[in-house]
């Protein structure tokens, strides 16, 4: 890198290179994305000034007047986008510009495939923000000036995309920032005024900003010159969201959601709600199709806008919607807060969370509209008061859009309602009735536990379930054998929050949730011939008495105890944990996370059916009955996914049982 104290020049982030790279490729059939991006970025420029400036007008500079003006300079083959808004310093620059200052972007780029049409639904997903000016421009240049600081800091940068940008100290008297795009030879449908304007009103119109550009001279009468062109404003600019939904298409929405969620999909619903009562305040809110790249990723920050008095404020906050909810994305306005918030007023003001509960109400509402409803287009909710919630009413008709069903929000953001269920005590109830399940009788993960209720068999008044590392251990586990028989539905949990989420719902509708790894199984009530069952496993059990005791003597302190039981049919033995233990699967959870894990002894449970269990009960050979037991108990390990303690010794005892 060569440098001087105000010029220097600097090479792209390894991310930004690749980016670039598919940028210039001209990945995208739709370039004239590109004005759409930079007018979000200036708009946000000028949110950030506004809010700023509640609180130090000087920032203002003498200029309110926050606006984005676009010029065309067709001999140049130019085009300049320029705000007032609240401008970056050089390191702002250095960070913003130079570098993606994203979480996710690892995971971003593994998931490229080199598939153009792929590829760009999935960079549509990221959003580039401003490199997509390379998708037209063979040369951007940026000068900039931050509010508050004198005209010699301002900052000019420029690249041609090649891997370098250069950088350099520069005086500029006004405010904010100016971006030149010089178009490459194949862009210039973009040098046509009428074609930039077409541009501005399909995806900039609800920008609460003036976006100005110069109109057209009026031809001179007979006898009079020529009137100049006039500047003039090319969008809406008012506050989407204020204006009533009689005035506003899908369109209109659809575009809004991509400035706000730096999306280029159309949302999966949307929830447009103006409530009154003692507090009142507006709720634009929208479900994407697909959850971002940075969902899971404590750092990451996305979200709902906070306005108030259509000024921005903030944005990504827990004080807006619960964390379990930050895949919501869209804005909230209110009149009742100052413009001057700060984070400790936002905590303690009743204002704040009243609308925080009002907001996950209603986003939970959207969700059950979607989850009875899956296949309309339309579902109209009810007109209510929310005076138990936010002490509010709807004003006007509550509609919810929807483009597709509840199963596509399920198989995105399922896993954040089960935090949910984990973080919000209030609504525990409703978001359980929003769970979706694999079970043994379905493994798409579309059975509510509604539905398994309604599926019991008779005597059954226990929700079972058993959790495991994946889907098809899940399975295939062998505590499924005796269900299987007596055809008992069991839910299949195999994410790893699903641990903790049976932790916390440990009931639903009055049924208890168990888990079949743990504690003692009795299903002798459930089907037609339970006292038949019964008997028929008490005998059972006396009989392998003489196996139970050889086992527990071999195994010794390996076990808690030995025991005989009924939830198999097909294999030997299998593994529980106590009743008030730590599951299995949770221990290796934790301990494949460093985490220091109690020394919990498992219960083998063993099959007195199995001829493996009846050949070692007539066993009289110490050595024998040792290596029958220490196989059965690491042959139980392995269902469980896990490894033995000694895999070799384990493989070993087999090969010489295979002799024998």
């Amino acid at each position: 890198m060569t440098a001087t104290a105000a010029k220097e020049t600097r090479a792209f982030q390894t991310e930004v290179k690749q980016l670039l790279d598919l940028m210039i490729h001209s990945l995208y059939s739709n370039k004239e994305i590109f004005l759409r991006e930079l007018i979000s970025n200036a708009s946000d420029a000028a949110d950030k000034l506004r809010f700023e400036a509640t609180k130090d007008d000087a920032l203002n500079e003498g200029d309110s007047d926050l606006h984005v003006y676009i010029e065309v300079d067709k001999d140049a083959r130019t085009i300049t986008i320029r705000d007032n808004g609240i401008g970056m310093s050089r390191d702002e620059v250095i960070d913003n510009i130079g570098t993606i200052a994203r979480s996710g972007t690892k995971e971003f780029f593994g998931q490229l495939t080199g598939d153009q049409e792929q590829d760009a639904h999935l960079i549509g997903q990221f959003g580039v923000g401003f490199y997509s000016s390379f998708l037209v421009a063979d040369k951007v240049s940026l000068t900039t000036r931050r509010a508050g600081m004198t005209k010699e800091h301002g900052v000019h940068w420029e690249s041609a995309g090649d891997g370098e940008y250069e950088l350099e100290t520069v005086d500029k008297e006004t405010r904010g920032t100016e971006i030149v795009l010089h178009l490459r030879e194949e862009a210039d449908e973009f040098l046509d005024d009428w074609r930039l304007k077409s541009i501005v009103h399909k995806y900039a119109d609800h920008i609460p900003f003036p976006i100005r550009m110069l109109g057209v001279a009026t031809p001179a009468a007979e006898g009079e010159e020529e009137k100049p062109a006039e500047i003039e404003t090319v969008n809406q600019a008012s506050a989407l969201w204020t204006r009533p939904k009689s005035e506003l298409s899908d369109e209109d929405y659809n575009n809004f959601y991509k400035h706000i969620g730096h999306d280029f999909e159309e949302p999966l619903a949307r929830l447009h709600q103006k409530l009154e009562g003692k507090y009142e305040y507006s709720l634009l809110l929208y479900l994407p199709k697909h959850a971002p790249f940075d969902l899971w990723q404590t750092e990451a920050k996305h979200g709902v806008k906070l306005y108030v008095r259509r000024v921005f404020i903030m944005e990504a906050s827990e004080d807006l919607l619960p964390r379990y909810l930050r895949f919501v994305r869209g804005v909230m306005d209110t009149n009742d807060l100052p413009l001057n918030v700060s984070r400790e007023i936002l905590q303690k003001s009743p204002a704040m969370d009243a609308m925080k509960k009002g907001a996950t109400k209603r986003v939970l509402g959207l969700l059950e509209d979607m989850a009875k409803n899956a296949t309309s287009e339309t579902a109209t909710g009810e007109t209510e008061s929310d005076a138990d919630v936010v002490d509010a009413e709807i004003v006007g008709e509550d509609k919810t859009e929807k483009n597709t069903d509840y199963a596509d929000f399920w198989n995105e953001f399922g896993n954040c309602l089960k935090e949910g269920i984990i973080e919000d005590n209030d609504n525990r109830e409703r978001l359980a009735k929003l769970l979706r399940f694999s079970t043994t009788a379905s493994d798409d993960q579309a059975v509510s536990l509604s539905d398994y209720i309604e599926r019991m068999q008779t005597g059954q008044d226990t929700i079972y379930f058993i959790t495991a590392e994946s889907l098809a251990a899940a399975k295939h586990s062998p505590h499924l054998e005796v269900f299987r028989k007596k055809g008992i539905e069991v839910v299949l949990l195999h994410d790893r929050i699903d641990e903790w989420l049976t932790s916390h719902l440990t009931e639903f509708e009055g049924k208890k949730l168990q888990s079949i790894a743990k504690g003692e199984l009795d299903l002798s009530d459930i089907g037609d011939n339970a006292e038949e069952d019964k008997k028929e496993q008490e005998e059972k059990a006396k009989a392998a008495e003489p196996a139970v005791e050889k086992i527990k003597e071999s195994l010794g302190d390996k076990v808690k105890d030995v025991r005989v039981t009924d939830r198999l049919t097909e294999s030997p033995a299998c593994l529980v944990s106590d009743q008030f233990d730590m599951s299995s699967n949770m221990e290796r959870i934790l301990k494949q996370a460093g985490q220091n894990v109690p020394d919990m002894k498992p219960i083998l449970e063993i099959n007195p059916d199995h001829e493996l269990i009846q050949r070692l009960s007539k066993m009289r050979s110490k050595d024998k009955i040792n290596d029958y037991a220490s196989v059965l108990f690491d042959q139980a390990i392995l269902a469980e996914g896990a490894l033995p303690e000694d895999p070799a010794g384990f493989v070993r005892k087999i090969n010489a049982l295979l002799k024998q």
